[in-house]
């Protein structure tokens, strides 16, 4: 991570200059919510950076990298600026390090499931080694973080359902309702009853069916539009479904399955906050950690637009791309196997051609799920079902299926792994020795499935009929797309905005139920 920047920079180190942070938040710039918190030692709360409460005196501020670095210090969450709801950090992801990769996890609810010794066992260290990075990069060890994103969670349901609190306190990852009921007085200062109280709205008749409706925040400009397009460009019958503005797919969790259902639009101003409107349909409430945390991958929630805008921006070639889609996102994904193996699927093929062989194999191979989405009826396959077909059986090219199937068994033995604990410089090299895998394929796996912020597919035929339209030659692009690190991902996805066309919803649509269509509460 860097050092802490100038005022019109990102905050992105746990090395925080005190007077730095005290300048931004003293302009509440809605850039720096979540990069790093205020502990007002006066009052014992903390804040987000644009807080809109009086700025305390300096000698009564302290700043931490992280919420439960000033939950871990005594402070508990202000009530008026709700310092928990905002994006993550964007260095976790532009670092990749131990840290970042460890957050992914504890955000995917590991320490709940398997302790903070299985989380120091994914990523490959000793949790007494694991506690001193976190301790060290983000002022507090993993149990914290993880206690920090429950309350999160909890805070949520709260406000937003009619779940019973015991049901939110399991389905936020809690072991007791007494400890949730514990948590939830330290850091807020209320008990849950009270939280609900406070809420203006909240959704009905949700907790029955195991639905949860939330917003996501993303730090803005936000290019929803542009990010539904790819999303629905690619969207695979019986998996995913897409209607004007709004995406759904089924997803395979720790505990069962569910569906997620996301309003995308546009949010044009920079320097701020949007909620993206999301409803989760669970099999088991359990879930409902790791189903957000896909959902936030999907979205790219943690992206610093503004940082990449700029950097981007100044290109000679890029930035007029920039000017005509500010806060373009690189489409994540919920599950880093089904990307990996849909990429293979669509090795030197159309988008469509890909769609459709990808929807036969769901069809055949995929665990039927009955959802409320008409149009979800499958889940992915698994890789452990489809490293037990035959080349011969897959409607494709021998050498592909071949490839798949290698892929698949890679995937299911463990031998690539594509979870958030990854290392992608390992990911890389274990995907470029199976056979049929080539740079190509990896890389873009690197950028879907593990979030690398800085590829770029050089040989990619979009690529290149997007850098010749502009008016370039092939050979200058390695030189100049060297200046666009560490966003090469970003800038891929502008060159690419420029020749995916524009989807158009059929006429006759599959209809979303109508609870879809009722308004949720702004929060996290």
């Amino acid at each position: 991570m860097g050092e802490c920047e100038r005022h019109d920079g990102p905050v992105t180190t746990t090395d925080l200059d005190p007077e730095t942070c005290y300048r931004a938040a003293s302009s509440r710039d809605r850039r720096f919510d979540g990069m790093f918190y205020v502990g007002v030692t006066s009052t014992g709360i903390y804040c987000r950076p644009s807080c809109p409460a009086r700025t305390p005196a300096r000698r009564n501020m302290t700043f931490h990298p992280s919420a439960a670095s000033a939950q871990t210090a005594g402070f508990r969450a202000c009530k008026r600026c709700l310092p928990d709801a905002v994006p993550g950090s964007p260095a976790w992801d532009v670092a990749a390090d131990l840290a970042g990769r460890s957050m992914r996890l504890i955000a995917d609810g590991v320490v709940d499931r398997e302790g903070v010794d299985g989380l120091a066992q994914r990523l490959g260290y000793t949790s007494r080694h694991l506690n001193r990075v976190l301790v060290s990069e983000l002022g507090a060890g993993p149990a914290a973080l993880a206690r920090a994103r429950r309350v999160q969670i909890a805070r949520v349901l709260i406000e937003t359902s009619d779940l019973g609190f015991a049901d939110v306190a399991f389905a936020a990852g809690f072991s007791s309702v007494r400890q949730f009921n514990d948590t939830v007085r330290e850091v807020y200062d209320a008990t849950p009853s009270m939280l609900r109280a406070r809420a203006s709205t909240r959704s009905s008749s949700e907790s029955t069916a195991g639905g949860v409706r939330l917003r996501v925040p993303v730090r803005t400009p936000f290019a929803g539009e542009a990010l539904w397009n790819f999303l629905a460009g690619h969207a695979v019958e019986g998996v995913e479904c897409v209607g004007s503005g709004w995406y759904a797919r089924t997803v395979s969790l720790p505990h069962g399955h569910g569906t997620i259902h996301v309003e995308l639009a546009d949010a044009p101003t920079v320097g701020s906050i949007a909620f993206v409107p999301v409803r989760l349909r669970l099999s088991d409430l359990r879930d409902t950690s790791a189903a957000l945390e896909r959902v936030r991958r999907l979205l790219d929630a943690d992206c610093d637009p503004v940082a990449v805008d700029a950097a981007l921006g100044e290109d000679h070639t890029l930035g007029p791309l920039v000017a005509a889609t500010p806060g373009l996102r690189v489409p994540g994904q919920v599950d880093g196997e089904e990307t990996a193996l849909r990429t293979v699927i669509g090795q030197q093929v159309s988008v469509a051609g890909a769609r459709t062989v990808t929807a036969r194999l769901v069809r055949e191979r995929g665990v039927p799920v009955a959802t409320d989405v008409a149009g979800l009826t499958h889940l992915f396959p698994s890789s452990a079902a489809i490293a037990q077909m035959r080349a011969e059986d897959l409607p494709m090219p021998r050498s592909r299926g071949n490839a798949l199937i290698g892929l698949a068994h890679a995937l299911a033995t463990g031998a690539v792994r594509l979870d958030r604990a990854a290392d992608r410089a390992g990911v890389h090299a274990s995907l470029m020795a199976l056979r049929g895998i080539g740079s190509w394929t990896a890389d873009y796996v690197a950028m879907r499935a593990l979030a690398d912020p800085d590829v770029l597919l050089l040989g990619d035929v979009g690529v290149r009929n997007a850098w010749l339209a502009l008016g370039r030659d092939m050979a200058s692009l390695p030189a100049v797309s060297e200046g666009w690190s560490p966003w090469r991902s970003y800038a891929l996805m502008h060159l690419w905005h420029t020749v995916i066309p524009r989807f158009v919803v059929p006429e006759n649509p599959v209809h979303r139920p109508d609870e879809f269509v009722e308004q949720s509460k702004e929060t996290s």
